[in-house]
Formats: C-alpha cells, structure tokens, sequence
C-alpha cells in the first residue's frame, strides 16, 4: 500500500491577508508568504539565507477560517500544490505561480496555542479522560531549517 502524500509548504505570513468573494460568490483568501531558507557551511553551522516568497490562495470555507485565523507573521505549515498560470499585461504574457492550500495550520515547533474541544467529542472520543483544552508551547531545540 503506498502512503498518500501531497505537496507542503512552510513558512510565514508575509503580508496582511485579503478575503475576497469571486462573481459565484466564492470566498478566496490571498497572502504573500516567505520560506525561510539555510546553507549549510563545510563546518556543520548554517547560514541563514533571504526569505524566498510567493503567493498562497486558498478557496471556499477554509479561505474563511484561514482569513480568520492567521495575521501577518504567523508561522504555518500548508498542504496543496503549486498553480501554474499565464496571463497579458501590456501585450506581454507574464508567467507565474500560486501555491494552492488546501488545508493550513498553525507550524507547532514555533507557535504557541490553545487547543479546545468540543464536550461531545471528548465524552466520547479516543482521547475520553483527558483534559480537553491545554496549552502547547514549541520546542526552544527547533531550528527551522
């Protein structure tokens, strides 16, 4: 049986996110998002590099809770995939690309939050006798590379 994978990206929300509704009515959340990235030097240390950035789209009611969710400068960690597209500005084709997230959450090696259940599901859930809110904070060991 082969594992079902899918693209991901991480890294952190650039600029202010825009929700915004197509003529169907179709809520998009667009933000600019930059990836961290490192060098390895020849004696084990890493360098950190400039950010690269792209854009990230999401659509229908995840761009609504995303919108609600993130703010600038929130580390997250995102699975979708990359949209290539072609459009005339001037008389000139410009080519670019989005990366379409399809689910997203908060990047947990560095963000703290609250987690909160509904009673229901921890009445009966796997998780029954357990707390069903506590507060998760990241390793001070990630290094984000």
């Amino acid at each position: 049986m082969t594992i079902p994978t899918q693209m991901s990206l991480h890294g952190f929300i650039a600029t202010a996110p825009e929700l915004t509704y197509g003529k169907s009515d179709v809520a998009r959340f667009r933000a600019r998002v930059g990836v961290e990235r490192w060098r390895k030097e020849p004696d084990g240390s890493f360098t950190k590099l400039d950010p690269q950035f792209c854009e990230m789209v999401m659509f229908k009611a995840a761009a609504e809770r995303a919108y609600a969710r993130f703010r600038t400068g929130d580390q997250f960690v995102a699975s979708g995939y990359v949209h290539e597209y072609e459009f005339d500005r001037d008389g000139d084709s410009i080519q670019r690309e989005e990366f379409v997230a399809r689910q997203i959450g908060h990047d947990t090696s560095r963000t703290r939050y609250s987690v909160e259940r509904p009673a229901a599901e921890h009445a009966t859930g796997p998780d029954s006798g357990r707390d069903t809110q506590r507060t998760v904070e990241p390793s001070s060991t990630a290094v984000g590379i």
